[in-house]
């Protein structure tokens, strides 16, 4: 005989159980090939065509399927064990899925029971927070230190705890130095010589007063005010001990213990003081988080000792280097406090909104299926049918994702209940595999 070809196979112990390729039971058995001319003569009256807009460009019915496993088929109308009928499987549906991909029709009410939300694809910038914590801190460039530059022994101290409040010119304590002392005395006798020689002929005079503006600018070299300069050559008496006061204003930050009767040496730092009106707010962020940041972008800050209230600041600069321990970059924030109410060491909290991407093409985060290998949105195209759609994202914030590639514009996304359509879709996916198989097979896969 010639050749014949085998539409399917079925289950020699359940002809309702069918397969499109050779295989076996649970039993062992091989399942039975039915051939064309069998399914043929065999076969039960063919199902009235559908009525209704789709139903022209379907095409011819080539099998049909179980509704609950696609890889079980008939080539006759039949139900599974459940009593739901086998859902036909068009001819025309294998072109679709050429053109467009397995695209899921659902009728309209159904999609309203889904409870089915779109979104319209659109341009907007994408902002990203970021949240870390810092560390307030002094601001180095108006913290100063008050030093001397001579040796000499505190007598009488002004500034006699720490967080005290001084102005520039205030007296924070009294020095007696030996130099100081020899020196005032050089000026006196300078001062009592050019008085002695001032209107006598040659440059004796001038020589004189040379001397007296030598004592006075020895003087201003140990920071000694033209106040205190001025009072010694009124008076002309040596004062014996000179007061150090305050170069900036501020508060006492700083101090050493056991001041008074302390031996001091140039250099040593006595007191410190810092203004307050700024302060220094010290945060870490991570290095996948440094693109966003750059010096002069622009923070809330938020300390827990002022519920509700926040406070701006500002980067003051990035430091170069990463942490290789905790891979971190720190950042130095410049924060206002006019009111003095911040403190140096207190805890907060710092929020930065960038702007990661303008105008970019952006999607709700929802909208996105993320499976790890691949991200999907459902496109609605209308008319209750729905399309899955491969894409590639980018930046990400605010509750919105950026597309690279995959959609565009003013298409419509599901944002809700779309993993049900895309599992619809995956199960299309699957049969139209089957449809074109069973395809090919028809046109050249013959079978004795």
């Amino acid at each position: 005989s010639g050749k014949r070809k085998v539409l399917f196979y079925r289950n020699p112990m359940d002809p309702t159980v069918t397969s499109p390729v050779p295989m076996k039971d649970s039993m062992g058995m091989d399942y039975v090939p039915v051939y064309e001319d069998e399914a043929g003569a065999a076969a039960a009256p063919s199902p009235k065509p559908e009525s209704g807009p789709g139903a022209a460009h379907k095409g011819k019915i080539l099998f049909y399927r179980n509704p609950m496993d696609p890889s079980i088929t008939s080539p006759v109308p039949m139900k599974d064990s459940m009593g739901m009928d086998y859902v036909p499987v068009y001819e025309g549906e294998a072109a679709a899925a050429s053109r467009q991909g397995a695209v899921v029709t659902i009728d309209p009410a159904v999609v309203q029971n889904m409870n089915v939300v779109t979104a319209v694809v659109r341009r907007r910038d994408v902002s990203r927070q970021i949240r870390t914590v810092g560390t307030l801190q002094y601001d180095p460039e108006r913290v100063v230190s008050v030093t001397t530059k001579y040796t000499g022994f505190v007598e009488k101290v002004f500034a006699n705890y720490l967080g005290q409040t001084v102005k520039r010119g205030d007296p924070l304590f009294q020095v007696y130095a030996p130099e100081l002392v020899q020196t005032e005395q050089e000026l006196l006798s300078a001062l009592e010589f050019s008085r002695q020689l001032a209107g006598t002929p040659g440059d004796a005079a001038s020589r004189a007063g040379a001397l007296v503006d030598a004592a006075r600018t020895r003087l201003s070299y140990w920071d000694i005010t033209p106040a205190q300069v001025a009072e010694v050559e009124r008076t002309g008496k040596v004062l014996r001990t000179l007061t150090v006061t305050a170069p900036a204003s501020g508060v006492v930050v700083d101090r050493m213990e056991g001041l008074e009767g302390m031996a001091v040496r140039p250099g040593m730092n006595v007191l410190k003081i810092a203004d307050l009106s700024h302060l220094w707010l010290v945060a870490e962020v991570f290095d996948d988080q440094l693109p966003w940041v750059r010096e002069g972008s622009e923070a809330r800050v938020t300390v827990p000792y002022f519920p509700g209230e926040s406070f701006s600041g500002r980067v003051r600069f990035v430091e170069p280097e990463l942490s290789d321990k905790t891979r971190s970059v720190k950042l130095t924030f410049e924060i206002p406090n006019r009111d003095g109410r911040l403190r140096a060491n207190m805890y907060a909290t710092v929020v930065f909104q960038p702007v990661a991407v303008r105008g970019a093409v952006v999607v709700p985060s929802s909208a996105v299926l993320r499976t790890g290998e691949r991200n999907v949105v459902v496109v609605a195209l209308g008319g209750g049918r729905f399309a899955p759609r491969d894409v590639t994202l980018g930046a990400e914030g605010e509750g919105f994702v950026q597309v690279l590639a995959g959609i565009g514009p003013g298409e419509k996304v599901v944002t809700s209940a779309q993993f049900l359509i895309d599992s619809e879709s995956n199960l299309q996916a699957a049969i139209q595999q089957m449809i074109a198989a069973k395809m090919k097979a028809a046109g050249g896969g013959d079978a004795r």
